[in-house]
């Protein structure tokens, strides 16, 4: 069922794990952030790309998102070696959908 699930079709791969990265922040899924954190860094996803999904889903899912989406935050800049520093999600509260 995963397979079919995240395999490309309509939707491209890299979509659907921004997509599945969204709701594993929403849901406060530690592991599943962990997982598609390393798997959207494995597929190529621009941090630009990983930061406008988390400000879709802190918009989407007020606080409780926000502080997971810092926790995603962190995981990717520990995966790609980037200097992880909480101060990096404060721009994406100013992201404004419309």
């Amino acid at each position: 069922m995963a397979q079919g699930a995240c395999s490309a079709g309509a939707i491209e791969e890299k979509t659907k794990e921004l997509i599945a990265m969204g709701i594993a922040i929403a849901l406060r899924c530690d592991a599943c952030i962990g997982f598609h954190t390393k798997t959207l860094i494995k597929l190529g996803a621009s941090r630009q790309k990983f930061e406008e999904m988390l400000a879709v889903t802190i918009y989407m899912g007020g606080g409780p998102s926000l502080m997971y989406a810092t926790q995603a935050l962190d995981t990717w800049n520990k995966l790609t070696a980037s200097n992880p520093r909480r101060k990096d999600i404060l721009p994406l509260l100013n992201w404004r959908p419309f």
